[in-house]
This record gives C-alpha cells, sequence and structure tokens, in this order.
C-alpha cells in the first residue's frame, strides 16, 4: 500500500544514480524540515502530495497523436477538465520522446521506438507543456504517469554509436532486434550491461527530477530482467519516496515482488473477448482472473483490466466491435473495472467511438460524436467505483453462471453484489442461497432491492447492488 512518508527532522544524503555518477541530496532548512533531493537535473516543482493509493487508482491513456485536432501536449492540457469529470485519478500519457527516424508503420513511426530518452517529440511540444499538463493534472488532484520503453531503442538513438556495448549483438558483432518478433525499427538493449542499467535509471529519474511525473508504466516489462526492475523501482523511490506508481506492461506476477504496483491482465481481455464474442462460458473470466492473481499476495497489488487499449483497439477492435455494441461494451467494462481491479479506459472509448485509433499517424478523435448517455453511464460506473471500499480493497468471491458474470466485492460490512449478463438475450439467473431474502441498495439510483430465489437480466444489462 501507498503509505505517504511523514516529513523527515534530520539531515539526510541520499545517494541516487547515473552513468555520470549523479549525486542527490537532501536538504535541511531553517526551520529542520528535509526539502526534496536534488540532483544535477534540479527538482522542478513540489511533489504531488495527493497521489492515489494503488487500489483506488482509475487510468486514463491518453494517445497524444489522436487527442486533439492538434495532436499535441496543449491539446491535452485543452480538455483537463474533460479528464477530471470522467472521474480517473490517473493519466497515463503514451510515449512523449522524439521517435526514430526508421519507420516500421505509419508515416510518423512508432512511439516506442524512442530516439532520445531526455527529450520531448517537437511533434508534441517541449518541456514546458509537459510541465502545464503535469502541473493542471496536479491542480486537478491527478496524478500523471509515462509511458516510458526500457527494452530496445531505436536505431538512430544516440546510444547505437556511443555506446553498442549497450546492446545485444550477434555473432558477427551486429546489434539485433528484439528476438523473436518482427520490431525491426528498434534495437535491443542488453541488461547484462552494468552502465546501459545505470543510464536507464538516469533517464527516467529525469522525468521525475524536470516534469514532477508520478510514475511509469512501462513497455514490454516482460522482456526486461527483474533484477533491474528491482534496482530501478528502489532509486525512483529515493526520489520520490513511496508516492510513486508503477505500471508493468507485462504479465508476471515477478514484477509485483519487484516493487511495480501493477501488471497487465493480458488473460483476462482475450477470454473476456471469447466470452461475448463466441459465447464461451461466463465463468470463464473468474478462471482467468484467478490465473491473473496466483501468486500476488500483497492485497495493496492489482492487475489492470480493460477492454480496450492502443493495442488491442488498432489490432483487435473497438470496445463496440468486440463486446456487443453499446450494451455489450459496458456490461463488459463493469467486469474489468469491478473484479478486483484497477480500470484502464482508452481515450474515445467512453463515447462509444467507432473508429481503430492509429498511433502511428496523427489520427484525431472525432469528439463531436459523443454518444453523451453512453459518456454519462462510464461517468456513472466510474463514479460508483471511486465511491465503494469493498469495489476498491474488497475481497474477491465468485458466483458465476455460464451465461452471467456474477461476484461479490467485501471489506469488513461493505458489501457489493454484481451481475452483468454476457449474452444479448434476457438470462434468468438462480441466486445463491445466501442472497435469497435479501435487501440490497440499488448501486446506481439507490432504490431498495429485495432478492427472492432468482432474478432475470435482460441482454447485456448489468446489476451492481450493495449493503
Amino acid at each position: 500500500m501507498k503509505i505517504k512518508k511523514m516529513k523527515l527532522y534530520l539531515s539526510i544524503l541520499v545517494f541516487a544514480f547515473s552513468s555520470s555518477g549523479m549525486l542527490s541530496s537532501c536538504e535541511t532548512s531553517d526551520n529542520g524540515e528535509t526539502n526534496q533531493p536534488s540532483s544535477k537535473y534540479g527538482q522542478y516543482g513540489t511533489f504531488f502530495e495527493n497521489v492515489p493509493e494503488s487500489e483506488n487508482v482509475t487510468i486514463y491513456q491518453v494517445n497524444i497523436r489522436a487527442f486533439s485536432e492538434e495532436g499535441n501536449l496543449q491539446g491535452v492540457l485543452d480538455r483537463m477538465d474533460y479528464i477530471k469529470s470522467l472521474g480517473a485519478n490517473v493519466i497515463y500519457l503514451m510515449p512523449i520522446y522524439p521517435v526514430g527516424e526508421e519507420r516500421s508503420a505509419g508515416d510518423l513511426g512508432s512511439p516506442y521506438a524512442i530516439k532520445d530518452y531526455k527529450a520531448v517529440n517537437p511533434e508534441f511540444g517541449d518541456l514546458e507543456d509537459l510541465r502545464a499538463v503535469v502541473d493542471a493534472a496536479h491542480q486537478s488532484d491527478m496524478a500523471v504517469i509515462l509511458d516510458f520503453v526500457a527494452n530496445h531503442t531505436a536505431w538512430d538513438n544516440a546510444w547505437i554509436t556511443e555506446h553498442p556495448e549497450y546492446y545485444q549483438q550477434d555473432e558477427n558483432g551486429n546489434i539485433i532486434i528484439p528476438p523473436d518478433t518482427n520490431w525491426n525499427d528498434v534495437a535491443q538493449l542488453d541488461y547484462s550491461n552494468k552502465d546501459l542499467r545505470d543510464a536507464m535509471i538516469d533517464a527516467m529519474s529525469y522525468w521525475i527530477y524536470t516534469a514532477n511525473i508520478d510514475g511509469f508504466r512501462m513497455d514490454a516489462a516482460d522482456f526486461v530482467p527483474n533484477s533491474f526492475w528491482e534496482q530501478a523501482v528502489d532509486k525512483l523511490e529515493q526520489i520520490r519516496g513511496e508516492e510513486i506508481l508503477m505500471f508493468a506492461e507485462g504479465g508476471k506476477t515477478a514484477h509485483l515482488k519487484s516493487g511495480f504496483d501493477y501488471i497487465f491482465s493480458f488473460g483476462l481481455f482475450d477470454t473476456m473477448k471469447e466470452v461475448f464474442l463466441n459465447g464461451e462460458a461466463a465463468t470463464d473470466i473468474q478462471k482467468a482472473n484467478v490465473e491473473a492473481y496466483a501468486n500476488v499476495y500483497d492485497k495493496s497489488k492489482r492487475v489492470v483490466k480493460y477492454t480496450s487499449n492502443h493495442d488491442v483497439n488498432l489490432s483487435d477492435g473497438t470496445p463496440l466491435e468486440l463486446f456487443g455494441g453499446k450494451q455489450g461494451s459496458l456490461a463488459a467494462f463493469v467486469i474489468a473495472a469491478y473484479m478486483k481491479s484497477v480500470p484502464m479506459i482508452y481515450n474515445g472509448q467512453e463515447i462509444g467511438y467507432d473508429q481503430r485509433i492509429e498511433f502511428f499517424t496523427h489520427n484525431p478523435i472525432d469528439w463531436g460524436s459523443a454518444d453523451n448517455e453512453m459518456l454519462q453511464e462510464y461517468k456513472d460506473i466510474i463514479a460508483f467505483r471511486n465511491s465503494s471500499e469493498a469495489i476498491r480493497k474488497g475481497e474477491l468471491t465468485s458466483y458465476s453462471s455460464d451465461d452471467i458474470a456474477v461476484f461479490k466485492m467485501a471489506i469488513e460490512e461493505n458489501r457489493v453484489l454484481v451481475f452483468s449478463n454476457t449474452r444479448n438475450h434476457s438470462i434468468k439467473y438462480i441466486l445463491p442461497a445466501e442472497f435469497q431474502g435479501t435487501t440490497w441498495e440499488n448501486g446506481m439510483d439507490g432504490g431498495s432491492v429485495s432478492l427472492d430465489t432468482e432474478i432475470t437480466l435482460e441482454p447485456y444489462s448489468y446489476f451492481i447492488l450493495k449493503n
């Protein structure tokens, strides 16, 4: 659990890291309070004190190229109030860095082919624009995490020529692409090299110091050794304190022992597709959830669940395509948001945007096409999650049938019972004995609900009860 550190009343020195021997120290003020660490970069701003506890997070993923007509950081800044109104408390920005010249797809290239780890892509603006976004998010009580790519770089990254020893090479001394991939626009880094590790941690620390960001989403985390992640998280927390959010784009539960707060639920997403699209049993969803949490023993750790993200939106389809249209996609999102998870919303899905979104090109979302009824439903679903300690921190018990995902989230005396019909037709569900004859409150409208022996759910409907 993220616990805010008390201010120290001692003068201490914290030694940080970098390939050039960066020193970070804490300075003591006249009244004896310890200030933030200093570094060769200096420290921009004051650390955000309201970074949410890991279980309380709702993530909003921003594809900068698509988020506004301008396709830049100013476009994100202009819609800050909108993100806040959705109920999100963490903004996840896709990579902000200059992109390599070698293009694997699209006119602008992949944002995951990084040319310079310590610069803002001029396509998006500059450091001051990033600071303005972070400052505005903090003023709106939202944290900001940056997408970061530690596994590979672009071929025109300066390290290619200045430090070829940072990269994996074949028997002829040629730098290689990531093994077992077709990612021809990027070069594979070699984490057996200590200097590379120091340089990479230095690059991450740069953004904490110079832009006051609150954490990272680590791309392709499964490809990078866990020993590096342990080293990196430890060093970053020396700068930022416990108030840092670390999100691994990977399914290995070992990441959670390395200091990450979150892993990705690839399996649950794939299972939900099979259930909604191909009629597989809804009980498979609870099985996939058990598998995802099989080795997660820290109650504050969470699996990030989603019905869309930048990859699957482009490769597989929008939530409308994958989960049976508007109502099916909402029923799926309720499962992803409430079933012992941290939910992630990909920009546009909340308005029922029915176009796949490119991230190799400038492909603006048409916000004018918003389904405002659907948007309000997303807001209501998120608002209930934000209000419910049982949903955010409770223990999960599943009661699913073949057709309806049913589960309870409970903490102490607070209980929430969730029903989500995964079928496009009405389904009758026989209630477990423990719920028969009980009275609940409707989580969405506050009305009283008395349960008998069974309930009938309309096509792709969901039902949320609390007591």
